[in-house]
């Protein structure tokens, strides 16, 4: 596939709904002000909106990572807001007079390999609707077969120069070859990782073009599925991490209250109360599984694909390990394991609101715990680096982990005469 081929685009469909939106972009958060904002505000002539922006506005010193930031007001809202929840700013003097962070959101652009990606915050209930529900998030040619087939010639190249073709394969992986499970799609996508980390680490990213092809051709031939069957299953180890992902930030910001629903959906759906146990937590989970999350999804196929989707060009998925942020992983495996992490935090808690609403269960409530739960998570820095020590702690860090963790838990009959896949199944794509 060559450079530039792969399209991303979906994002510039997204369009504020203003007042008719159920939730706040900026309400418990810390909201920076840029430099070029600072300046515009202040050549504003005299108003009660300058005066408002003057009051509102917080110089901050090194260390700080910015320059100021608008100061929440009692109820951890934005002080600019009118009686509606609307932005007086934008109202008075337009979109471009928005700090930098107030104007992109909830859009997040990265650049990889010269290529601009822009992916959704899921913090935005309308942007949850444009993802999840969107049947062909990429278009037509985003997630099909990579092509990759025989290596190039000129194959001297360092891993990041192979960043298109990387990428190709991993969102074909995803979101183009049903012809596996969604968790099955996953743990080969972990499988890729490993072999990814392995050309890094021995100096040998030279292969990448013959790794990237020879995977494709196994995943396509279907060689590994016979496998992959075989993974272990474990409804109650599944769920006792959901639980402690749930609480992992349940200290360290303010609790909003559609969080707050969403987690005693969540509790309740799975039959939480006096004298629960794991086991019967465990039965409660697959119970609405079964009978009403899986049955929403067969109507929606795309819906936990394109989330996946979304989070992979988010977070430049898999060469997250390039950036400097303070709790960046160092290796693609890690990176998976976030990824893996708060996908099963997401599905999970899905589960358990299906099992709460039932027959009611639909799309409004997706949107209301998916981006409920995003807000709550996914902005908090420490929150994907805590998920992978949790992973470490609980020894679902490693591929057989994985695939308890990721597993759909169908009850499907096993494939006779199946060879067993060892715990550490990570070398089984050459």
């Amino acid at each position: 596939m060559e450079q530039g081929n792969l399209a991303v685009n979906y994002a510039a469909r997204f369009v504020c709904i203003g007042g008719e939106c159920e939730d706040t972009c900026c309400a418990g958060w810390t909201v920076p002000v840029d430099r070029l904002a600072l300046e515009r505000f202040s050549q504003l002539p005299e108003s009660r909106l300058k005066q408002d922006l003057q009051a509102a506005i917080e110089p901050k010193q090194p260390p700080s990572p910015h320059l100021a930031v608008i100061r929440m007001n009692s109820e951890h809202r934005c002080p600019l807001q009118d009686a509606a929840g609307l932005c007086r700013v934008h109202a008075q003097l337009g979109g471009d007079a928005l700090p930098e962070t107030c104007r992109q959101y909830p859009r997040y652009t990265q650049t990889i390999n010269g290529r601009t990606e822009t992916a959704l915050a899921l913090s935005c209930p309308e942007a949850v609707r444009l993802v999840l529900f969107t049947p062909d998030l990429l278009g037509p040619e985003g997630a099909k077969s990579a092509g990759l087939g025989a290596p190039s010639l000129d194959a001297s190249q360092p891993l990041h120069a192979w960043a298109d073709q990387i990428r190709a394969l991993v969102l074909w992986l995803v979101a183009g070859n049903r012809s596996y499970p969604l968790w099955q799609r996953m743990f080969l996508l972990r499988l890729l990782c490993h072999r990814l980390d392995q050309l890094r680490t021995s100096g040998t990213e030279h292969q990448t073009p013959a790794l990237l092809a020879e995977f494709e051709a196994s995943v396509a031939s279907g060689a590994l599925r016979p496998a992959m069957d075989q993974l272990p299953n474990s409804t109650a180890a599944q769920l006792d991490v959901v639980l402690q992902l749930a609480g992992l930030m349940l200290q360290h910001s303010n609790l909003p209250p559609r969080f707050v629903e969403c987690v005693n959906a969540f509790t309740t759906g799975i039959g939480n109360g006096p004298g629960a146990t794991l086991a019967s937590l465990a039965a409660g989970y697959e119970t609405a599984r079964e009978r009403w999350f899986e049955p929403f999804v067969a109507q929606h196929p795309q819906m936990l694909e394109n989330w996946l989707v979304n989070a992979i060009i988010r977070h430049r998925f898999p060469f997250g390990w390039q950036s400097k942020e303070e709790h960046a992983p160092t290796t693609a495996v890690q990176e998976f394991d976030g990824l893996a992490a708060n996908f099963a935090l997401m599905r999970g808690l899905l589960i358990g609101v299906a099992g709460f609403h039932r027959e009611a269960f639909g799309s409004a409530q997706v949107v209301h715990t998916v981006q409920a739960a995003s807000k709550h998570f996914e902005h908090h820095p420490e929150f994907l680096s805590r998920a992978r020590t949790l992973l470490l702690e609980t020894g679902l860090a490693d591929a057989r982990g994985s695939a308890l963790l990721l597993h759909e838990g169908l009850r499907r009959a096993p494939r006779p005469m199946a060879p067993a896949v060892q715990d550490q199944p990570d070398n089984a794509v050459a």
